[in-house]
Formats: C-alpha cells, structure tokens, sequence
C-alpha cells in the first residue's frame, strides 16, 4: 500500500512549475501501478496548448473554471468543479482558465514526474526499462 500527502511532493523535484501552470505529481512511474496521479493548479488568466501524443489523460477539476477547446473540430467544453475530461484520442487542445483551476490528472503511461511541455505541448514517452 502507498499513502502519499501533497505535503509529501511540495517542494520537490515532483513539485514542477510550468509556467501556466503547478503540477505536484502524487504518484509516478516509480510507484509501479502502470498510472500517474497529479494535483494540478491552472493559473487564472491562461491559454495553454497541449498535445498528448504519448499519454491518454483523465482530468477532473475540483475548483474553478474554464474550458477546453479541441483544436481538430475547435469545439468549446466547458469545464467547472466536479466536470471530468477525457483526452482518449491523444486530442490537440488548448486549456484556458478563468480562474484558478485546481484539477487531478490521470496519466497512463504514468509519468517519470519531472515532465514539462514541449514546443508542441506533448509530454516525452517514458523510456522503457530494460
């Protein structure tokens, strides 16, 4: 069994700071499960374009507001406290918050937990272990 607090990640290397955004990463590749679960704060104000070409997402938004724009169909999702997205077709999208958006990620593959965006908004694929 893990146990794992937010206190436990904040202020560390799994503590990642992109710019637009907080992501403290609770549970990573290293735990084993074959997922990863992030606390993520979308700072109010913001546009950012992610493309996860390499994972399938699962978000759920607990505090704030905004939306989610697909970018092969430019369609608008609103997004507000207790609303879940799922990114299941490695969808292009642009992520913009009103207001400060706290959300709990699902990641599969999990992440390594020090992952930031690229030019292209995609996280790197985890390198596979020998």
């Amino acid at each position: 069994m893990k146990v794992v607090s937010l206190k436990d990640v904040q202020g560390t290397k799994h503590d990642v700071d992109g710019g637009n955004w907080i992501s403290r990463r609770l549970i990573t590749d290293e735990a084993g499960v074959g997922y990863s679960v992030n606390d993520t704060i979308i700072k109010a104000g913001t546009e950012t374009h992610i493309w996860y070409q390499n994972h399938l997402e699962s978000v759920y938004c607990i505090e704030g507001e905004g939306e989610v724009v697909t970018l092969e169909d430019n369609k608008v999702w609103p997004i507000t406290k207790d609303t879940l997205y799922v990114l299941d077709k490695h969808d292009e999208h642009l992520l913009r918050a009103r207001t400060d958006m706290r959300m709990i990620c699902v990641f599969n593959p999990p992440l390594t937990g020090e992952e930031v965006h690229d030019e292209n908004g995609v996280y790197p694929a985890l390198a596979k272990k020998s």
